[in-house]
């Protein structure tokens, strides 16, 4: 992954959460929705890499409702991770501030996809970050290695398409084999014959999701195969399928 100058005049933005879904009440739980961008880019993110957050945004919200969980899709300051900046990072850490300030001292999930995915990776080290959930995280290409420390303590899923074209998948299962070192409660799921968007099983990675958000902050079971993903040695835990059809019969 190569390195670009951000031009000398790069415009002030700040970021933003985006409005609360659920969470009417005492909050249990918040998920930050964290959307997908650029490699290099100052320009403002793309709303529809914001649009594409909404299906899940509202699906955690309406199953957390019972639990009082509020969800919010972050707006970033820019599209691009930006090499050393590490825009999309950086305001992801900000965002988990945000929701310590405004609801106190509650669990976050960081929920990302693409380089959304690589923030809350990055991110996760903040105190009040419970889970991560990366969704086709981009990740370096080998030449440079993301960190894995700031995951321990955490829960941490993550999804990736075997036929991925965008990141490849064997940058997550390698990052996954590290952060399995430092941290037994890290599971990866492999969607079989799926790109980069996983929008063929779009339906199977939601309710997938759902578990996991659900388990990790409103203290519910896990589903059996995430229970076993967890409890698998590498590299049965990191290479385990999402079956066709799975989450039409779930039961908590």
């Amino acid at each position: 992954m190569t390195q670009q100058a951000l031009p000398d005049r790069v415009p002030v933005r700040e970021a933003r959460l985006g409005r609360p879904r659920g969470g009417d009440r005492a909050v249990c739980g918040v998920v930050l929705l964290l959307p997908g961008g650029t490699a290099h880019s100052v320009r403002r993110p793309s709303a529809r890499a914001t649009a594409a957050m909404l299906p899940l945004a509202r699906r955690f919200a309406r199953t957390g409702r019972e639990a009082d969980l509020a969800v919010h899709v972050v707006r970033y300051r820019y599209r691009g991770w930006n090499g050393a900046e590490a825009h999309t990072a950086g305001d992801a850490e900000w965002a988990v501030d945000e929701v310590v300030r405004r609801y106190g001292d509650v669990p976050v999930c960081l929920a990302g996809t693409d380089v959304g995915a690589r923030a809350a990776l990055r991110a996760a080290g903040h105190p009040a970050v419970a889970s991560v959930l990366a969704l086709a995280p981009w990740l370096p290409d080998g030449r440079e290695e993301e960190p894995v420390r700031q995951l321990a303590g955490r829960n941490v899923l993550m999804v990736h398409g075997t036929d991925d074209a965008h990141s490849h998948p064997e940058t997550s299962f390698r990052l996954a084999a590290r952060a399995k070192k430092v941290n037994a409660d890290v599971c990866r799921f492999e969607v079989h014959t799926d790109g980069h968007a996983l929008f063929q099983h779009r339906q199977e990675v939601a309710a997938l999701a759902e578990d996991f958000v659900l388990g990790t902050l409103c203290e519910r079971d896990f589903c059996r195969p995430l229970t076993d993903a967890m409890a698998a040695p590498p590299p049965l835990g990191l290479r385990m399928p999402l079956a066709t059809g799975f989450g039409r019969s779930l039961r908590r």
